[in-house]
């Protein structure tokens, strides 16, 4: 497998396509010119962490802004991790028992939003390492699978296409209907619908629900967040 040396020449979205045909294992790395390099680990290809040199969404501020724990929780949890040397979902979920899924959305929804901006560096020197060790953090028993960090990815195809890019508000109707407002809705209102679902859709409020359906519930939970983020990132 010989990936472009360029960004400018490929996408994002070709080269995990590339790396998830191969089945590929290693890090894939982006190198701006001046000087920022950014991490994506693979597993047989699949994404099990994304790393980006520079501000990235943070796992505590995804948890805030899906209203899944109050300010007060999130801050103890990250003053104690801090101070134990562990990662903040371990905290949460072994010292404030948080649902191991609430914390897993959230993660999840952290690496789409680092795709996310990858996509918007117009070039960058591209490599590929197997030496590379994963963070932490890495998802190695639960990695993004093709359609989480496939989907949507602009390719080198769409580059070079003659047909107009959809309205947004076209793009983003899944997204209007998912959260069940109407689109001429304002940031206020949509984080109104976000949290009330989010509320109702916490495994906490299911306990005695079978593990497929907390799978469909945090599954959905994911959708939802995803839609929250379309609209008001």
């Amino acid at each position: 497998m010989q990936l472009p040396g360029r960004l400018r020449a490929t996408t994002l979205g070709d080269l995990l396509g590339a790396l998830h045909r191969a089945g590929a294992s290693g890090t894939l790395e982006l190198t701006e010119d001046r000087g920022r390099t950014h991490r994506v680990h693979i597993a047989q290809g699949l994404v099990t962490s994304v790393e980006l040199d520079g501000a990235s969404p943070q796992l505590a501020d995804l948890l805030r802004s899906h209203g899944a724990l109050d300010d007060q929780t999130i801050r103890r949890a990250v003053l104690r991790a801090l101070t134990s040397r562990r990662l903040v979902g371990e905290v949460l979920a072994s010292d404030f028992h948080v649902s191991p899924d609430v914390i897993d959305v959230a993660l999840r929804d952290q690496l789409v939003l680092r795709l996310r901006a990858l996509e918007s560096i117009e070039d960058a020197r591209v490599g590929f390492r197997v030496a590379v060790r994963p963070p932490r953090e890495a998802l190695r028993d639960r990695p993004l699978q093709a359609s989480e960090f496939l989907r949507g990815r602009v390719r080198a195809r769409d580059k070079h296409s003659t047909t107009p890019t959809p309205a947004p508000d076209a793009r983003d109707a899944s997204a209007y209907t998912l959260l069940g407002v109407e689109r001429d809705a304002d940031a206020a209102e949509i984080r109104r619908a976000f949290r009330r679902l989010a509320r109702e859709l916490h495994p906490d409020r299911h306990p005695e629900a079978s593990e497929p359906e907390r799978r469909a519930l945090a599954l959905k939970f994911a959708q939802v967040a995803a839609a929250y983020q379309a609209l008001v990132a």
